[in-house]
């Protein structure tokens, strides 16, 4: 962002990579809103090259955890963290001007609107900040193309890893959808971080791949962003991958376990198939696949992955 601004917006949204790709469109109607004013996002400082992206965002302020953010009497402080006690309290701490935040009686905060049980969470914060006077799209999730070429242009990529071993699909299943796509002819590439490598590793000998095909741990961000931005195909669990299929619009299928895809599912059910046999809408996040993970077969994510090549060609197409 350039020119001189006046006032400072501060936001809280201290999380990762899915849970900042989904607060995108409310950065944005915040940005709108306040378009005179430095827009300043308290976040892991690795996320940077994303809040570029967006368009939205003035500067990043290095920040994690649940404690004030280093920063002073801001104009406006506006928390999309959570619906937490603490994260209004932090808010508190940097003495704002006005707090926006959803009410919450336990931090002493009335004046925000009530908070929902079952809500997407995009719908969630663009909600927030409509309350505060600005206007925000929940389908406004597409992100600035990334500078640069990918290292793998037209690559599927296959994202084993997650946070919590409750979203972690079986090594043994990613191979064998690996498998079947390379025989099909697909690029195999995959991803995650470098404590993933050995089970990107796993997945890649148990599909009959070469070295080359782990890019685990060998991709910052921003080649990360490059990557997605231009593959063919993703395949992964609920987590921040799956988000940037879809600020990219790269058709993708997502295996959800402990959390639903009403609350964290891709908007768009032609280029995007979530996959889940849940019951409940609340997660529960633990160290095992979750048991609506494991209900998730492999030729279900191969007729999946049919399903939206399909469909993604068909939206290609010329009409007529």
């Amino acid at each position: 962002m350039t020119g001189q601004r006046q006032g400072t917006v501060l936001v809280l949204r201290a999380l990762n990579l899915g849970d900042l790709l989904v607060a995108v469109p409310a950065l944005r109607g915040l940005r709108g809103r306040y378009p005179e004013h430095r827009l300043v996002l308290a976040a892991s400082p690795t996320l940077e090259p994303l809040a570029r992206l967006t368009g939205a965002v003035d500067e990043v302020l290095p920040h994690r955890g649940l404690h004030p953010p280093a920063i002073r009497s801001p104009d406006v402080a506006v928390d999309l963290h959570g619906v937490l006690p603490e994260s209004i309290l932090a808010l508190r701490g940097t003495d704002p001007g006005r707090l926006v935040a959803f009410a919450c009686a336990q931090a002493g905060h009335r004046d925000g609107p009530a908070p929902r049980d079952i809500e997407h969470e995009t719908v969630r914060w663009c909600r927030l900040v409509a309350w505060d006077g600005a206007t925000a799209r929940p389908d406004d999730l597409l992100l600035a193309m990334p500078d640069g070429t990918s290292p793998r242009p037209g690559a599927t990529v296959v994202h084993p890893g997650a946070q919590y071993g409750s979203k972690c699909w079986p090594s043994d299943r990613f191979a064998a959808v690996a498998r079947t796509l390379a025989a099909d002819g697909h690029d195999i590439v995959i991803t995650g971080s470098a404590a993933e490598r050995p089970l990107a590793g796993a997945v890649a000998a148990g599909a009959g791949l070469p070295d080359t095909a782990v890019l685990a741990g060998c991709t910052d961000l921003h080649q990360l962003l490059v990557l997605v931005a231009g593959a063919r195909l993703v395949v992964s669990g609920d987590t921040g991958v799956a988000h940037l299929a879809t600020a990219y619009e790269r058709p993708s299928v997502v295996l959800f376990g402990p959390a639903s895809p009403r609350i964290w599912g891709p908007p768009s059910k032609a280029m995007h198939v979530a996959l889940w046999h849940g019951t409940g809408e609340r997660e529960t996040l633990t160290d095992v696949p979750d048991p609506a993970l494991l209900a998730i077969s492999v030729d279900e994510v191969l007729d999946a992955i049919a399903e939206v090549t399909r469909s993604s060609r068909a939206m290609r197409s010329p009409a007529g």
